[in-house]
């Protein structure tokens, strides 16, 4: 069974609930999930409705043209999307390899809806481990002589695997516009969750040093604000006198592979809706 995906965010006013349900209705569509959110500060609507197609009268490609008429009278931004829509993906990796395996691993077991078509990284390390997975590796040192060309040629690659969403798997070099521009809400990263604590090299040290007693990952999309863009996902996990600098690298490694995996399921499910500096996740 294919279902439609609409994500809508508009002005909240009366009758939207009302004229997205009509709408399915009319057109013999079947509501298999709608949630709504209101964000009263800035009066703004968010909802996602997945409705089933079959039975109706409404092609794939007819959803978007026949929902225009509601979308312009409610003044709308509107996707439509499809539950069968599998999304092409590529991975930034540098050293660090947990991420990417982990992501890796649950592609391999069939548990992200969507299809890793490349990875890209700035070391050699993890080609072995692509091609173990059946993933077309490219490596692409960098310098700071060379980053303009080395991201050029990312984008150029990424263009040319028709790639829907960038997923940062540590990898560890600041994005420029060249391309956060080419890929705008979608490139996801993850890191540690001390930010604003704790920047720069050797985050685990320091909270080690510092007593902390919570530490944690948070997953975003990527903008030019270094680590400072919608945040899709975090967690974290408690921490205590007893555990070594090594005990907390290997715990918020544990954290940042479930949270970023979390992360890119909600976006490949077509759960995320990006607002300033906020992001609505549905369930």
């Amino acid at each position: 069974m294919t279902s439609a995906v609409l994500l809508l965010s508009c002005p909240d006013q009366r009758g939207l609930v009302h004229a997205v349900a009509q709408f399915v209705l009319e057109h013999g569509g079947n509501v298999i999930n709608a949630e709504q959110h209101v964000d009263h500060e800035a009066g703004v609507f968010f909802q996602r409705v997945e409705f089933d197609l079959d039975g109706g009268d409404l092609s794939r490609d007819d959803v978007g043209g026949a929902f225009a008429p509601i979308a312009e009278r409610f003044g709308m931004s509107v996707s439509v999307r499809f539950s069968d829509d599998r999304p092409r993906l590529a991975i930034l990796a540098s050293r660090e390899p947990h991420c990417l395996a982990d992501l890796l691993a649950r592609y391999t077991a069939g548990e992200l809806p969507g299809d890793i078509v490349a990875i890209l990284s700035n070391h050699p390390d993890h080609a072995a481990l692509a091609a173990f997975h059946g993933v077309p590796y490219h490596h692409l040192p960098v310098t700071p002589e060379s980053k303009a060309s080395q991201e050029a040629e990312i984008v150029g690659i990424l263009r040319g695997y028709d790639v829907e969403l960038v997923v940062m798997a540590r990898y560890m070099q600041i994005l420029t516009p060249t391309i956060l521009g080419a890929f705008p809400m979608r490139i996801i990263n993850i890191h540690h969750s001390f930010l604003p604590a704790f920047v720069g090299a050797r985050p685990y040290h320091q909270a080690q040093a510092r007593g902390v007693k919570l530490i944690g990952a948070t997953a975003h999309y990527a903008t030019a604000d270094l680590d400072e863009g919608p945040i899709i996902a975090q967690d974290v996990t408690p921490v205590s006198h007893r555990d070594t600098v090594g005990d907390l690298i290997r715990k918020g490694r544990d954290q940042e592979t479930l949270v970023l995996a979390r992360a890119v399921r909600a976006h490949l499910e077509h759960k995320t809706l990006a607002f300033g500096n906020k992001t609505v996740v549905f369930g």
